[in-house]
C-alpha cells in the first residue's frame, strides 16, 4: 500500500511576527555572530529563524549542534536529506522552511522539476523507487507518527540502522522546526544583495566545500 498524505495548505505569515527577531543585545554577541555567519554562507543577513530562536540563549547553541548533525552533517546522501526536508516543509505548510530548502535542494542535486514534484508526493510520475520510498516515509511519519511494517521492510532493504534512525529523526526535527516557525510567525528573510561582498563570497566558498553532496557513509 502506498501511503499518500493530504496536501497541506501553506501557513500564511502574519503581518507581524509573534516573536520578533532579536538584536545583538537581546540574543547575545556570540549567538548573533553565529547567525550572521550562517547568513553570510547563503549570501544574506542573519536569517530570521536564527535570530528569533536565539532569544532562548541556553537552547539555541545546543539546538544548532543537533540540527547541524542532521544537516549538513548527516550520514544520508544530501539529495535524500533535502528531499525529506522539502516534503516535511510541504506537509507542515511551512513556506519559510520550503524557501530555504529549495535552494539547498538544488545545490544538493535535485532538479527544479524534482523540487516542484515534491509537492505532488510519492505517487507522482518521475520518481525513482528510492525517492518514492523516502517521500512515503515523510508522509507516514507526518500523518501516523510512525512507519508501517510494510514500508519499514522496504526502507530497510540496502540501508544500515543508522540511516533508518536518521530518516526518522530528520523528519521529526523539521516537523518540530516547521511548527515553531509557523507558531511564532517568523517572517521571510530579506533577499540577499545581487553582488555579495568579498567576505561573504569567501564564507560561501568554505560552506560549499563543507556541504557538497556525499554518498552513504559506513
Amino acid at each position: 500500500m502506498v501511503f499518500v498524505s493530504d496536501k497541506v495548505a501553506p501557513v500564511s505569515p502574519a503581518d507581524a511576527p509573534r516573536i520578533a527577531p532579536g538584536t545583538r543585545e537581546e540574543v547575545g554577541r556570540l549567538n548573533f555572530g553565529l547567525a550572521r555567519l550562517i547568513g553570510a554562507a547563503t549570501g544574506g543577513g542573519p536569517p530570521n529563524v536564527f535570530t528569533t530562536l536565539a532569544r532562548h540563549r541556553t537552547l539555541f547553541r545546543p539546538w544548532l549542534r543537533f540540527a547541524g548533525a542532521l544537516m549538513p552533517g548527516g550520514r544520508l546522501p544530501r539529495e535524500q536529506t533535502e528531499l525529506l526536508i522539502l516534503r516535511t516543509a510541504h506537509n507542515c505548510g511551512c513556506e519559510y522552511e520550503w524557501h530555504h530548502h529549495e535552494r539547498l535542494g538544488r545545490e544538493a542535486g535535485l532538479s527544479a522539476d524534482d523540487i516542484e514534484r515534491v509537492r505532488s508526493g510519492p505517487s507522482a510520475d518521475g520518481w525513482g523507487e528510492e525517492q518514492a520510498l523516502l517521500l512515503r516515509a515523510a508522509d507516514e511519519l507526518h500523518e501516523r507518527r510512525t512507519i508501517s511494517d510494510e514500508l519499514w521492510s522496504e526502507l530497510r532493504s540496502g540501508r544500515k540502522d543508522h540511516e533508518l534512525i536518521e530518516i526518522c529523526m530528520l523528519v521529526g526535527h523539521y516537523e518540530m522546526l516547521a511548527g515553531t516557525i509557523n507558531a511564532v510567525g517568523i517572517q521571510p528573510d530579506a533577499p540577499p544583495p545581487a553582488r555579495p561582498s568579498l567576505g561573504v563570497r569567501v564564507v560561501q566558498a568554505v560552506a560549499k566545500r563543507r556541504t557538497r553532496p556525499r554518498g552513504r557513509n559506513t
